[in-house]
């Protein structure tokens, strides 16, 4: 898969992103079933879950996989076994940035040295079916708003009792919350903004959310994160986090904060990345990168066909570095 060079001949740093809830397609980590140690993993990390991750991401339609207990481990698993096989073929800098949006937090923390895929993974179930109990306690959802002038968009999520779950740059913010003030936003919006009701099961990142923390804080207990290996971007506000235990701490109370995405994005931008590679199922940061990072080289890593495409352009990285 080509990518677009950009001025000059290397980066002096490159990103690698972590997609969330919503990315995932019928299939998607088909592809990525290449060899008996991807199978291996697979197989590993359904046992720890219960799940049959390998069916679910191979074979189960639409309706199944959008189920929030599914959803999220399945994202991340994809995206750990796409990273894995990318390490394998070429070094990953020192230098690298990892983020992830949402639960593709736990991906990147996993690509940051601070948790293993194993642990990620397991808590991306955990993460999944808590969200999921919770999101049957009342009537809630998301709505995402798109355009309009940004104050007047939080001005009127706020005056709606509605929470800005999501706030990811390039023009779009989701609105989080009762069901029935989602249904009076789109009644009337902002001035200039667009109102498209998001497939889910809840209202994730907002107070609604309480009790998933709890439990998801619960099972962390159990967890002994690392410190990280290379730059760990969050979410609650697009820091760098320089603790493992910090990173464990805001992986979990991150289930009821708002998502920063355009603090995380201004932060690559301070760091000076030059180029990412957004991890399958590939395609929303990247295009949300394309609109919000102009000048920034993207490969949204689809199939195992980008893992040329990939390491080449973290290999021109290396080499930019030393120069």
């Amino acid at each position: 898969m080509p990518y677009d060079r950009g001025a000059g001949e290397a980066c002096s740093v490159i990103a690698l992103l972590a997609p969330g809830q919503g990315a995932q397609t019928p299939g998607m980590l088909a592809p990525w079933l290449i060899d008996d140690g991807s199978r291996a993993d697979v197989a590993r990390w359904s046992d720890l879950t219960g799940l049959d991750l390998e069916r679910l991401g191979t074979t189960a339609d639409a309706d199944e996989i959008k189920d929030t207990a599914v959803t999220q481990p399945l994202v991340v698993a994809t995206a750990l076994l796409a990273h894995g096989l990318l390490a394998g073929r070429v070094e990953l800098p020192v230098s690298l940035v990892a983020a992830g949006h949402s639960v593709g937090e736990l991906a990147a923390a996993a690509v940051a040295g601070v948790l293993t895929p194993d642990a990620a993974v397991a808590l991306a179930a955990v993460r999944g079916r808590e969200m999921a109990a919770a999101c049957a306690l009342e009537p809630t959802g998301m709505s995402a708003l798109l355009g309009g002038n940004p104050d007047e968009v939080l001005a009127r999520i706020e005056e709606l009792g509605l929470d800005a779950a999501n706030r990811n740059g390039a023009g779009q913010v989701v609105a989080a919350g009762p069901r029935d003030a989602l249904a009076a936003l789109a009644e009337n919006p902002p001035a200039r903004a667009r109102v498209v009701p998001l497939a889910v099961a809840g209202a994730f990142h907002t107070r609604f959310m309480a009790p998933a923390e709890k439990a998801l804080g619960e099972h962390a207990t159990s967890v002994t994160p690392d410190e990280p290996t290379t730059t760990l971007l969050s979410n609650a506000d697009g820091s760098v986090v320089t603790g493992g235990a910090e990173a464990l701490r805001r992986l979990v109370a991150q289930v009821t904060l708002p998502v920063r995405w355009d603090a995380c994005q201004a932060t690559m931008r301070e760091l000076g990345v030059g180029a990412l590679i957004e991890l399958p199922p590939a395609g929303t940061l990247v295009g949300l990168a394309r609109r919000e990072l102009k000048g920034v080289r993207t490969l949204a890593l689809k199939t195992p066909d980008d893992l040329d495409a990939a390491a080449e352009l973290v290999a021109g990285d290396l080499a930019g570095s030393t120069r």
